[in-house]
């Protein structure tokens, strides 16, 4: 009887396979990952071999993927990130050419951990890390229709000297997400160098499995934030997945006042490295204040995860694709994005789940009661 190739091969020959297609990827690795899986399975590592990809050029040397590596993960190759010449950043470029949504390949797959949520969404590996500094986890997630989370600001070692951005992970759903905040949380107490943000300290999570909570869930719903400019069809899909989250039981909404103000300015203050500019402080200020009385007694925040569908490649003009993500960025609330269904022309749609400074776990949790509930997200046909 042949024997059944390891994790870590199976990883190797879909991307063999898909890629050439695709271009989620910018290195592969085989010799290398082929070794290390060998190491983690003799000396039982708790990953036991895990083969995962890692954003861009720099994301083998991030913290997550080294308390991954350190727990048996495999890294098997980087991913796509946006290439030179353009400005707008859901997009990205692989080795062999420009990064394609796999549901649709006229349209990006988001960005800027492009490559990630491509290779997650058509099977390559299981779960990749991101990182998000205005919804660069959570926007590729919606767009190809995987589960994307945006750690609480400052609770992992970023390199973003503006502390906007934070460490994430796309996975094919949010109970395979799990193993990446088991490892990457377990005893890691938050950096004595704080961000430059003005927010509140982040709380250590403990290690352990993202308990069940118990349903229904308090939820606030917005279609828009109370600014932004939702394609109705895109509003549309969220607010049937809420509708039937309630019907389900497993959120209850409560009514309050879901209005921020639009944190463009604010975050091209920040940025830009003028954090202390007088508008920018005002409408982080009074965001900050509106999201206490928001998210008081567990509740979370849901909205569409982008306002638009996944555009094409020629960029997506002026429209801000980051309308409904960045404020969190600002404010530093974990974040997370899960398949809430699609438009009629095939395109993924996310929803988004906003939790509490620190509530990394509780969120996770949440995220695996909401997709209890939902359709099971279908896997892109194959190229």
């Amino acid at each position: 009887m042949t024997p059944m190739p390891s994790a870590v091969a199976r990883a190797l020959e879909r991307i063999d396979r898909l890629d050439p297609a695709l271009h989620a990827f910018i290195e592969v690795w085989p010799d290398e990952a082929l070794a290390r899986e060998r190491e983690a399975v003799a000396r039982r590592l708790p990953l036991g071999g895990l083969p995962f990809a890692v954003k861009g050029p720099s994301g083998i040397r991030s913290f997550a993927a080294r308390r991954l590596i350190a727990a048996g993960g495999v890294p098997v190759g980087a991913t796509s990130v946006p290439g030179p010449g353009t400005h707008w950043q859901t997009w990205g470029r692989g080795a062999h050419g420009r990064t394609v949504n796999p549901w649709r390949a006229d349209r990006t797959p988001g960005g800027s951990s492009a490559g990630s949520a491509v290779a997650v969404a058509a099977g390559m590996v299981e779960l990749a890390t991101g990182s998000d500094g205005a919804g660069s986890v959570r926007i590729p997630a919606a767009w190809c229709g995987v589960f994307g989370l945006k750690t609480t600001n400052g609770l992992l070692p970023s390199p973003d000297r503006s502390g906007l951005a934070s460490a994430g992970v796309l996975a094919r759903s949010a109970a395979a997400a799990e193993p990446y905040l088991r490892q990457v949380l377990d005893g890691h107490e938050t950096p004595a160098t704080a961000p430059p943000l003005k927010m509140p300290t982040p709380v250590p999570v403990p290690a352990r499995r993202a308990l069940p909570l118990p349903l229904p869930l308090p939820a606030v719903y917005s279609e828009d934030l109370g600014f932004a400019d939702v394609d109705p069809e895109v509003a549309a899909v969220v607010g049937r997945a809420v509708d039937r989250l309630v019907a389900a039981g497993t959120v209850r909404l409560v009514e309050r006042d879901a209005r921020l103000l639009d944190p463009v300015g604010a975050w091209t203050a920040v940025r830009g490295g003028a954090p202390d500019d007088p508008e920018a402080v005002r409408v982080r200020r009074t965001n900050d204040e509106r999201l206490a009385a928001l998210l008081a007694g567990g509740a979370l925040l849901l909205t569409p995860a982008t306002p638009n569908r996944p555009h094409g490649h020629e960029g997506p003009g002026d429209f801000y694709s980051t309308a409904l993500t960045w404020a969190f960025n600002l404010s530093g609330h974990p974040a997370a994005s899960l398949p809430a269904g699609f438009t009629g022309d095939g395109c993924p749609v996310g929803l988004q789940l906003v939790a509490a400074h620190g509530a990394d776990l509780r969120l996770l949790a949440a995220a695996r009661a909401v997709e209890d509930a939902l359709p099971a997200a279908r896997r892109p046909p194959a190229r």
